[in-house]
């Protein structure tokens, strides 16, 4: 297929909300889960390298299966590119795509080296596509509900944010029955071998980054505590601790793990009190305030905190499947109106190329790294029109 075909229909199938998905997975499954409370948006056709697995998915979800990545391309020009295969396939793939003139939104990491990824925008901006990256939460309404808070000074100059993001001890969890909607199964193998840190540090560092901009420094620390976990290894760190120095924004520690017991708070302490929410993976999680007073000599933060909330509504959710209540599809679609209108694209490719490399330097920092400079950058995410 020329790659001048592609590009000339480009933008044409994405603006009329048509999308293709690469690769069908785990995660393909909670895609269509998000695409049902998003009727403007279609899926025009389907591919991936496993067979069994692409009958399983389009019959149950009542898609067209393609031929191959080619056919996948042919058969709808202009979609946009959903590419949901596994990790260490992203470089490989987004770059067919892109090559061909195609549009892609990237499930994360968006590619498992700073150079790989690196190559892919600069590939995208040679051929004036978009190239964003999951995760998208950071439009949800809880992320959103904080941004607004911390725009409007409810807690005063924020001063230091703690964010967690700690899953439980997961290799002794009953991960080989967790199947998806269409039957397939959690691929540990390859959650291990990706590692924690690059799959899940991006739910909190997208909120962050969107509301502060760039990070300057990370100084972090990364360790595999649990080395017998099973499969096929060499397996990526399972404990990551990182502290994020922005341009402008508060000094934040990041903590990811498979091992500390579930904790997903988020909590920004300013002059004033604290914001504070406990579920990174609710999009609708209860967004509160506790102010800071001084009762009998005891400095303490309200114990009953006010919940914030915005003004509805704000955008589709989904139920909660297993631990998440996320639409995944809030990133497609703002990649898909940002094409339609004519304006630059909240998830940005430089936003994707940034997340990409804070996530990396967290996840590779071991234990000897210290300070690490960013080379990268972008800006602050524009507010969704219902958070302004």
């Amino acid at each position: 297929m020329k790659s001048s075909r592609a590009e000339s229909g480009a933008g044409q199938g994405a603006q009329a909300g048509q999308v293709v998905l690469l690769g069908c997975g785990f995660v393909a499954d909670l895609y269509m889960r998000s695409l049902a409370a998003m009727p403007s948006i279609t899926v025009a056709g389907v591919w991936d390298q496993d067979a069994d697995r692409l009958r399983a998915f389009c019959d149950f979800w009542g898609l067209p299966a393609r031929a191959s990545l080619a056919d996948l391309l042919d058969r709808a020009p202009g979609a946009l590119v959903l590419n949901l295969t596994n990790p260490h396939a992203h470089f490989d793939t987004s770059r067919a795509c892109l090559q061909a003139g195609r549009h892609v939104y990237s499930e994360k990491p968006l590619a498992m080296t700073l150079k790989q990824a690196k190559e892919l925008h600069a590939l995208a901006g040679e051929k004036g596509l978009m190239l964003a990256s999951a995760p998208c939460s950071a439009l949800g309404e809880a992320a959103q509900t904080l941004g607004h808070a911390l725009r409007t000074g409810i807690a005063g100059t924020p001063r230091a944010i703690y964010a967690e993001l700690d899953d439980g001890f997961i290799p002794q969890a009953a991960y080989r029955k967790w199947l998806s909607d269409s039957g397939a199964p959690w691929p540990y193998e390859d959650e291990f071998r990706t590692g924690c840190t690059m799959e899940h540090a991006g739910y909190y560092l997208t909120w962050l980054i969107s509301w502060f901009g760039p990070v300057r420094t990370v100084v972090a620390a990364s360790a595999e505590t649990i080395p017998d976990k099973e499969g096929t290894g060499p397996f990526a760190p399972d404990l990551s601790v990182a502290m994020l120095f922005f341009d402008k924004g508060p000094v934040t520690r990041l903590t990811c793990s498979i091992t500390a017991p579930h904790d997903h708070r988020i909590r920004i302490v300013g002059d004033k009190g604290v914001l504070s929410c406990a579920a990174a993976w609710d999009n609708a999680a209860k967004v509160t305030f506790a102010r800071r007073l001084t009762l009998r000599r005891r400095l303490m933060e309200h114990p009953f905190p006010r919940t914030l909330r915005l003004p509805q509504p704000t955008h589709p959710k989904v139920k909660r499947w297993g631990a998440a209540a996320m639409n995944f599809m809030l990133g497609p679609a703002e990649v898909l109106e940002a094409l339609h209108q004519g304006r630059p694209c909240r998830m940005s490719n430089d936003f994707a190329l940034h997340l990409t490399e804070v996530t990396l330097a967290i996840q590779n920092a071991g234990e000897t790294a210290g300070a690490q400079s960013m080379t990268t950058t972008c800006t602050a995410m524009e507010p969704m029109p219902w958070a302004r």
